[in-house]
């Protein structure tokens, strides 16, 4: 589980990163949609290491149940996020990738419901 917190730490760190590349270098060589798409990318990204850094502190949840939701907001990050960042500083097109982001936005949907499943398990038993 230690390694979880390595990997949120990057993420995270990488999120700030990318936020201010955007802010900075991505502001005049690309569209506003383009520009407020990474912006989009880079807010799921922190969103979802926040809500990482809970879920590995949170005592009620078993190492199994941790690592679940961990590698599927992972997952969500690298697929939801990664496929923006993608189309936005490659020449790779949306329509190449379409099918990449919404299986990202499903990791997320996923690691959500796992942790409601994990919260409602924890509230039956007490």
């Amino acid at each position: 589980m230690f390694k979880n917190y390595i990997i949120i730490c990057f993420l995270g760190m990488l999120a700030i990163i990318f936020g201010a590349f955007s802010a900075h270098a991505l502001k005049d060589s690309l569209t506003t949609e383009g520009l407020l798409s990474f912006e989009t990318g880079v807010r799921y990204q922190m969103y979802h290491v926040i809500v990482l850094l809970f879920v590995n502190m949170y005592v009620g949840f078993s190492t199994k149940q941790k690592n679940t939701i961990s590698w599927l907001f992972f997952s969500g990050i690298f697929f939801f996020s990664g496929s923006i960042y993608a189309i936005q500083l490659t020449k790779l097109t949306a329509a190449s990738i379409w099918f990449i982001t919404p299986i990202g936005g499903l990791f997320f949907i996923l690691g959500w419901v796992f942790m409601l499943t994990g919260f409602l398990k924890k509230m039956r038993k007490n």
